[in-house]
């Protein structure tokens, strides 16, 4: 399997409509990521609480962009979250992930999302960096989609 960024993934992708275009501020030095956004209410579960999937998947690839200091490609293996209290929509919320160990190819990173000061979920996240042979192959696109 190869991965290929074609700018259409639903956390950070620029060019998906319907995705979060959620953007990044990385120190890779220090395996660090960031990101402040307002997250709309159409990415919500019950009235004006945004939907814990999405909460999830923010929490994700934060744990990815911490790792971005050792290469360019990143796949999770495992994501544990805790849900702490609900996230309001229409609210601007941070989301950090900071690298805190490395044993070969799998990186350790948690990650958390605040609102107001207030941890409201965090994470602690497994990510893989593929073998190199493995991460040089393209994917086709899907019939519509640009490549």
């Amino acid at each position: 399997m190869g991965l290929l960024d074609n700018r259409f993934c639903f956390v950070c992708g620029q060019e998906n409509s319907g995705g979060l275009k959620a953007r990044f501020r990385l120190d890779q030095a220090a395996g660090r990521a960031e990101c402040r956004l307002i997250i709309p209410a159409t990415f919500q579960g019950w009235q004006d609480v945004v939907h814990g999937g999405i909460i999830s998947a923010l929490l994700d690839e934060v744990a990815i962009q911490a790792c971005r200091g050792a290469g360019e490609e990143f796949l999770t293996a495992e994501l544990q979250v805790r849900f702490r209290q609900p996230v309001p929509v229409g609210v601007e919320v941070i989301v950090r992930g900071t690298l805190t160990a490395r044993r070969g190819r799998i990186f350790e990173v948690a990650s958390e999302l605040e609102v107001d000061g207030v941890i409201h979920a965090a994470a602690m996240v497994k990510v893989l960096q593929p073998r190199r042979e493995t991460a040089a192959v393209s994917i086709p696109s899907a019939p519509g989609r640009p490549q």
